[in-house]
């Protein structure tokens, strides 16, 4: 699937559009990076902190959950940080970049109707995503989405150079 590039020149009825399309973009946009490596690239990592492209895909649909999820809504996880193994993530040899993509689309799905089903003022549940701070807003928990796949993007972006892969966007 190819998502436009949300351009600040195309109209958008609201925050809570521009929001969505940014994460929409974000999100395919790091799945025609991966679906671009073979599966060798996919699996193995060519930078010293030791990650694997197939493990940002999982980590980036974990982080959208823990937010929207654990967090903005307050519901229990069985397993909010089930993208990690011994303080690092994790991705096991039966998981694929099919399935991995599949779980990432549906909680995009999940994140577009919980933005578009509230105000973006909107503070979330309290919960122990917070860690006993005061719980966010909607707006400051997208905020916080549209940063981390846009730098998780630009890590990308290395990987795939590295790997012969196409980058930019």
């Amino acid at each position: 699937m190819t998502v436009e590039f949300p351009s600040p020149t195309i109209p958008a009825a609201d925050r809570a559009e521009v929001f969505t399309r940014y994460l929409d973009y974000f999100r395919e946009t790091l799945l025609a990076k991966t679906a671009a490596l073979d599966e060798a690239a996919l699996r193995s990592s060519r930078l010293p902190s030791g990650w694997t492209p197939l493990e940002l895909v999982k980590h980036l649909r974990h982080v959208e959950r823990r937010w929207i999820e654990w967090g903005f809504e307050g519901r229990e996880i069985p397993d909010p940080w089930a993208d990690q193994r011994d303080d690092r993530w994790h991705v096991s040899e039966s998981e694929t970049l099919a399935g991995l993509s599949a779980e990432l689309r549906a909680q995009g799905v999940h994140t577009a109707a919980t933005i578009a089903a509230n105000d973006l003022d909107t503070v979330g549940q309290p919960g122990p995503r917070w860690s006993g701070a005061d719980p966010a807003t909607l707006e400051r928990v997208c905020f916080h989405l549209v940063q981390e796949y846009a730098r998780h993007l630009g890590h990308l972006d290395i990987v795939a150079e590295l790997a012969g892969a196409p980058t930019g966007e």
